[in-house]
């Protein structure tokens, strides 16, 4: 199902919950680290490549990360996957978070094909998460959650800071 950027928004605010920053209250550690594995799993598949993961982010909102390595990708630029403790929330990136305005950037500086995308997009949607644009998840966060202070100068919190960052 492809949603847009209104529905997409509409959910980050449905999952931002000032009473739980860190995770979610019904979250199940062990169904998160199970449909990790399966991710990691599809991934190495489809790139037919060993990928590194991080797993079980500590003081952090965001539950791991997926590398797939350079020389997997049509490119040969690493692909991020992150993957949030909250509602299966996931995004890919080129390099890492914030290297890129986003996707779209990245593609068109011919670091990111669409093909490689478009591959880890359809891992994520059939594995159960939705597929966040950078893009979106950069814009200013304006729920009702205290976010703690963030070490960036002079920055507004974003949405990612409040389903991917630190804590």
């Amino acid at each position: 199902m492809t949603r847009t950027e209104a529905d997409l928004l509409a959910l980050l605010r449905e999952l931002d919950d000032p009473e739980w920053l860190e995770w979610p209250q019904r979250y199940d550690r062990g169904e998160i680290a199970a449909q990790f594995g399966g991710l990691v799993t599809r991934l190495e598949g489809d790139f037919t490549a060993c990928c590194t993961a991080e797993r079980d982010t500590q003081d952090s909102s965001e539950y791991g990360r997926v590398v797939v390595p350079a020389d997997a990708t049509v490119c040969g630029t690493r692909i991020v996957v992150c993957v949030s403790k909250f509602g299966s929330l996931a995004l890919v990136c080129a390099d890492n978070p914030g290297a890129f305005l986003g996707t779209e950037d990245a593609q068109a500086e011919g670091e990111l094909d669409g093909a490689d995308l478009a591959k880890a997009n359809r891992a994520l949607v059939e594995l159960g998460y939705v597929v966040i644009a950078e893009e979106l998840l950069e814009t200013d966060y304006d729920g009702p959650s205290q976010l703690p202070q963030l070490p960036r100068c002079l920055q507004h919190p974003t949405w990612w800071d409040r389903f991917f960052g630190i804590f």
